[in-house]
C-alpha cells in the first residue's frame, strides 16, 4: 500500500497523526542532541572543576565553568561560586535555587511527548470508527452475502489503517520518552552528587577561614 493508499484508507485523522509524528521527531532530535552533549563533556568538565576546586585554584575552576557555560551543571557550580563571601548556608541555597531552575531545561518537551502518546492511538480509534460507520452505511440489509459485502469488509481492513498508525506514532514517540526521563533522572542524581561534593570542599575552605571565591575575572 502506497503513501497515498495509505491516507485514503486511513481517513481524515492521518493528516494530524502525520502532524505529529513530524513534531515528534523534530523533537526527538534535539533532545538527542541535547543528551549527548551533556554525556560527551560534562562529567569530565565538572571532575576537573573539582579537582581545581581542591588545589585552591579557584580562579581555574569558575575559567572552566564559564568556558562550558552550556552545560546544566556548570551553571549551578557558577550560580554558587561566583557570589562573593557567601556563608555555608547561603552556598547551599544558591545550588538547590540554581537546580530548581535547571529541571524545566532538562525536562524540555516532555509535556508535548506526553501530549502525542496519549492522543495519537485515540485519534486512530476515532479514524477507525468513522471508517467503519461509512462502511457500514453503504452496507444493504438486503443485500447480505451480495457484492457489496465484499467491500465492507474491504472497507474495515482499510480503517484499521488509521488505528495501527496511531499505535505506532505513540509508540515510537514512548520509547524515546522514557529514555529522556531516564537521562533526566539520572542528570537529577548527578546534580545531588557533584553539588554535595562541591558544597563539602566550600565547607572546609570556609572553615578554614581561606578565600572561598575568585575576586578577578
Amino acid at each position: 500500500m502506497g503513501i497515498q493508499n495509505l491516507f485514503t484508507a486511513g481517513g481524515v485523522v492521518m493528516w494530524p497523526l502525520l502532524a505529529f509524528s513530524v513534531l515528534g521527531g523534530a523533537l526527538i532530535i534535539e533532545r538527542i542532541r541535547f543528551w549527548v552533549r551533556i554525556n560527551q563533556r560534562q562529567s569530565r568538565v565538572v571532575r576537573d572543576v573539582l579537582n581545581l576546586y581542591r588545589l585552591d585554584n579557584v580562579v581555574g575552576a569558575i575559567d572552566k565553568l564559564q568556558k562550558n557555560a552550556d552545560l546544566p551543571l556548570a551553571r549551578i557550580f557558577l550560580a554558587a561560586l561566583e557570589l562573593e563571601e557567601p556563608n555555608p548556608e547561603e552556598f547551599r541555597l544558591a545550588l538547590e535555587s540554581e537546580s530548581q531552575a535547571e529541571i524545566p531545561v532538562l525536562k524540555r518537551f516532555q509535556n508535548i511527548f506526553e501530549t502525542i502518546i496519549g492522543l495519537a492511538p485515540l485519534l486512530g480509534l476515532l479514524g477507525t470508527v468513522l471508517g467503519l460507520i461509512a462502511s457500514f452505511a453503504s452496507l444493504n440489509l438486503g443485500d447480505v452475502g451480495g457484492t457489496k459485502t465484499t467491500g465492507v469488509t474491504s472497507g474495515i481492513s482499510e480503517a484499521l489503517v488509521s488505528t495501527a498508525s496511531g499505535l505506532i506514532v505513540a509508540i515510537f514517540t514512548l520509547l524515546f520518552a522514557n529514555t529522556f526521563r531516564g537521562l533526566y533522572q539520572r542528570q537529577i542524581a548527578l546534580i545531588q552528587e557533584y553539588g554535595g561534593q562541591l558544597e563539602l570542599l566550600y565547607r572546609r575552605r570556609y572553615e578554614r577561614g581561606e578565600k572561598t571565591y575568585a575576586s578577578t575575572r
